[in-house]
């Protein structure tokens, strides 16, 4: 029984996975597309299963993203190494990839990057991307690290609890004047709301909540993508929204925002969900992540 992953042939597929397709992953490795072709192949009979999907770009199944994450840890390990040994370039840093939500990293995440010692040399490469889908970026192998709202720990990661962040729902208070006045229940399904985009459901279930599953927020919503904007619009007298008590205090005390309902705030966990690697720069960074989220989260 084979069990050996041959590094050259996982090297090819991650080649293969980040240049989109065999052509152009051939000549970012300096062979032919046959020989692409052939590594991918031979892994793929190697493990027993597909991992690619010939598309354009390729895609990769969930078999090969369990490669992949193996492929960009393994990078990983051995950068850490070669600088260890003192066989990197001079001045190369090492880059840590980590997933955030939109809120954490208008709120308290970049400031626990700050606490990353500088001697480490780290550079960060963060993908803003929703708190309930950071952890598929991870499963991708796209990123080393995420802010998630899922304590469930993708194969191959620890994860750790961060805190709560609590959300407000607000409104302007002409806003809450006009368009919020009777009963909310009533109110609200019918009052201009502020959404983040397309996919953010956090004031429909608000809403459903309210009405004990029925109904959602109103179908007149204006699509927000940005944490401060979305603030912005609320304050603005857009629509009312859900807001993150760390962005909402300032605006409420200066009387530019008002909590319509102030007994029933949202608090949404966080985890921190990284990689299982040995890594100095991975673990400064998840050290500070968590040192901040003691002091910002609830």
């Amino acid at each position: 029984m084979v069990t050996e992953l041959p590094l050259d042939q996982v090297r090819t597929l991650l080649a293969v996975v980040d240049e989109g397709t065999f052509d152009a992953a051939a000549s970012a490795l300096h062979v032919t597309p046959s020989a692409i072709s052939q590594r991918v192949k031979a892994l793929e009979q190697r493990t027993g299963r597909v991992l690619l999907l010939r598309t354009k770009p390729v895609r990769t199944t969930e078999s090969g993203e369990v490669v992949v994450r193996f492929a960009r840890q393994l990078a990983r390990l051995e950068r850490d190494a070669r600088a260890e040994l003192g066989m990197s370039e001079a001045g190369e840093a090492t880059r840590v990839s980590v997933a955030v939500n939109a809120d954490s990293l208008a709120t308290w995440f970049l400031g626990a990057l700050t606490r990353v010692p500088r001697e480490l040399r780290v550079c960060f490469e963060l993908r803003r991307e929703d708190e309930d889908h950071t952890a598929a970026l991870l499963r991708e192998g796209l990123v080393m690290a995420a802010v998630t709202s899922s304590p469930d720990a993708v194969p191959g990661c620890s994860v750790r609890a961060l805190g709560r962040m609590r959300y407000l729902p607000v409104a302007s208070p002409e806003f809450r004047e006009t368009c919020l006045a009777g009963p909310l229940r009533d109110a609200l399904p019918e009052a201009p709301v502020v959404t983040f985009d397309r996919l953010d459901d956090f004031q429909d279930s608000f809403v459903r909540r309210l009405r004990r599953g029925q109904g959602g927020a109103s179908p007149v919503r204006h699509l927000v993508p940005t944490s401060e904007g979305f603030v912005a619009a609320v304050a603005a007298g857009l629509g009312w929204g859900m807001v993150p008590e760390m962005q909402a205090a300032e605006l409420l005390d200066a009387g530019r925002l008002v909590n319509f309902a102030p007994e029933r705030s949202v608090d949404v966990p966080l985890y921190w969900q990284q990689w299982k690697l040995d890594s100095p720069a991975l673990a400064a960074v998840a050290d500070a992540v968590a040192a901040t989220a003691v002091e910002a989260l609830r």
